[in-house]
Formats: C-alpha cells, structure tokens, sequence
C-alpha cells in the first residue's frame, strides 16, 4: 500500500512535473509539487488525479470536496465516454454518493474488509515534514462519517489527497476532530484538556452554527451514534503523529481526523 498527495496543479506525477514548478518533494511514495497557483488549477489536479492513477476494471474510493467532486464529475464523464469502463466507485459521504450517481458511476457501499485498489479526497491540511493529513475539519452532516472517510482511505492499495499550497504547511495550527462516545463525552473531553493543557481547547461540536463549548443544545451526533470534539490549538502544533498516538491511548475516543498511518511496506 502507497500514500500519494496530489496538490491542486497542471500536473504531478510521482517522479516529474510539467508545469511551473521547481521541486517535487517525496516521502515514501508519495509526492507533491507545487506551481504558481492559478484559480485554474484545482479542475486540473482533479483531471490528473483520474487519469494517472485510475485504470478500467478498478474499485475507487471516491472522496469528498471541491477537488474530489470534479474528480468524480471526470471520472464519470471517461466511463460515459467509453474511456474507461467496469469501474466502481465507494462513496465516502453522502455528498460524494450523490455526485457519484449523478455522474452515472456504479456505486458500492463500504464494508469492512472492502478491496480497493485506489482513493482519491480533499484533506484540510497537509503537514509538510511527514505527509499526514488531517480530514473532518469542515462542517459536517449527521450522514457524514469521518470514520467511514478514514476506512475507506487506509484500506485503499494507493490513494491521493488533492490540495492546494496554503494547506500544505510547515507550522501547523487550528483544530483537529475527534470522534468519542456520546454517553461519557465530557469526561473524554476533560482527559484530552488536560492532555493539551496550554496548547489547546476543547469544543463538542454542534449541529447548528457555534454553540459554545458543551456544544449546544443541539450536539452534533454522527451516523454511528457519536459525538465530534473540535480540539483546536492555540499553540503551534508540533507533531501531528504524536497527538495522533497520544488521542489513540484516550478512553473514550472512536477515531480522528488525522492520517497518518503509511503501510511498513513503503519506501522512500
């Protein structure tokens, strides 16, 4: 299994670029390069995404955002083309289910143990030095699913995160979703504050606007049951994989929106 990142330009590749750009940073096997950005730039990397990594008979994760619903309007214009056919694709949200059946791609739902040979999704941010990312950052629906998004990513043979420059960051900042049992949410949230004790705060994210820090009357509750805690950083955030690690060991918690796990099998 590879990790591939994608930034919102004419076109990258794991090796080259053709375009403006100087360099081509990799890890592993992934790959980012960066241009000048043109407002342009966003329908290309989406375009390039499709037809450099996604081939006829494949089963594809298809992502969700501005990026990934242009990937996905491309893809299903390729297979009513008769460029590419016997591709399905595996939603992983409601959004991109949609987009996905408006652009006449045949769908499957995600199960555990799911093969899928590539992904393709919008991160919110890309942490430069390692290539993790973090995902769930925006608003979401109830029928969303930050873990669902997760699964499908980790259990792709490859997958791509398409992304522009500003999100692709040396000094990290801002928030980090959490996903945690809705029935001892408070005392979750408590171990995580003082966890970050200084560095960060910690709100339960509502499914109406800013509801303040308990979230509202109205918390957010996801498909699976759960609750969401915003935990956002006023301190630069130093190492994205340790936070990972460290809400990994809290009690309570189901998931995040970090990812960071790259398979034992990479190389650089």
């Amino acid at each position: 299994m590879s990790s591939l990142i994608s930034s919102l330009v004419y076109s990258i590749s794991p090796t080259s670029f053709s375009g403006n750009s100087t360099s081509c940073p990799r890890r592993r096997s992934t790959a980012i390069c960066f241009p000048i950005a043109r407002a342009t730039t966003l329908l290309h990397a989406a375009k390039h995404t499709v037809d450099t990594y996604i081939k006829s008979g494949m089963v594809i994760g298809l992502g969700s955002g501005r990026a990934s619903g242009m990937a996905i309007q491309y893809l299903g214009h390729l297979l009513h083309a008769g460029a590419l056919k016997d591709i399905v694709g595996i939603p992983m949200s409601v959004a991109s289910a949609n987009e996905a059946a408006k652009a006449g791609i045949p769908l499957e739902k995600y199960e555990d143990g799911s093969q899928i040979d590539f992904a393709f999704d919008d991160a919110d941010i890309i942490e430069q030095k390692t290539l993790i990312g973090i995902i769930g950052r925006q608003n979401m629906q109830g029928e969303e699913s930050i873990i669902q998004e997760k699964s499908i990513l980790n259990a792709a043979d490859k997958h791509v995160f398409m992304v522009t420059e500003k999100q692709y960051k040396g000094t990290l900042d801002g928030s980090i979703p959490v996903v945690v049992q809705s029935l001892n949410w408070m005392e979750t949230a408590e171990e995580i504050d003082d966890m970050f004790l200084g560095d960060a705060e910690v709100w339960r994210r509502s499914s109406i606007g800013q509801a303040g820090p308990l979230g509202g009357d109205f918390p957010l509750i996801t498909r699976e049951g759960h609750n969401v805690l915003d935990v956002i950083f006023t301190s630069p955030i130093q190492s994205l994989a340790e936070v990972a690690e460290s809400l990994d060991k809290v009690n309570g918690v189901v998931d995040h929106g970090i990812v960071y796990k790259f398979p034992l099998g990479a190389h650089s």
